[in-house]
């Protein structure tokens, strides 16, 4: 079995005062090139995500120097959970439950997908591993297809996914 092994990796729970998803979309740091977080808001397709890491206070953690892979779920995926899963989430209550949610969706490191093709699971941020399965030149993360893959990012690199991975 192949898998990915996670490297440590230190979220930052900093406050996000000053930090606007909805703002334009600015090159950072990193040689001109968009880091993960601006190029999944300048895709217009990741409002509930981005809100989602700003009320987790994981968005600086993405600016930074990573790399990362992302399997970034739309917006309709996020549509299609329970009605009031998203709500929930997003209450300061549910802060921990959130932060394991979505960095359930992180791996340490920059799986493009012809590598991941070549793994059975990977390890996320968060703890846990999730399946990798390919199927017709398809991948599968858990139960989800990712539609589009291997979008760039200065710090790593995004696979939008049609469904919200959830940890056990």
């Amino acid at each position: 079995m192949k898998t990915l092994q996670r490297v440590a990796i230190g979220w930052v729970g900093a406050g996000l005062l000053g930090v606007t998803l909805a703002g334009a979309v600015q090159a950072d740091h990193h040689g001109g090139q968009l880091d993960i977080v601006d190029t999944a808001v300048a895709a217009g397709q990741f409002e509930t995500l981005a809100t989602a890491l700003e009320a987790a206070g994981l968005v600086e953690t993405l600016k930074g120097e990573g790399p990362f892979t992302v399997f970034a779920p739309t917006d309709e995926a996020f549509a299609a959970l329970p009605e009031g899963t998203v709500e929930s989430l997003l209450e300061p209550e549910n802060l921990e439950q959130l932060q394991a949610v979505l960095t359930y969706h992180v791996v340490a490191g920059k799986v493009m997908a012809e590598d991941a093709m070549g793994l059975d699971s990977a390890t996320t941020v968060q703890g846990q591993d999730i399946s990798i399965t390919t199927m017709d030149g398809s991948v599968m993360v858990n139960d989800a297809s990712v539609i589009q893959a291997d979008i760039e990012a200065s710090n790593g690199v995004i696979h939008v996914i049609d469904s919200v991975l959830l940890p056990e």
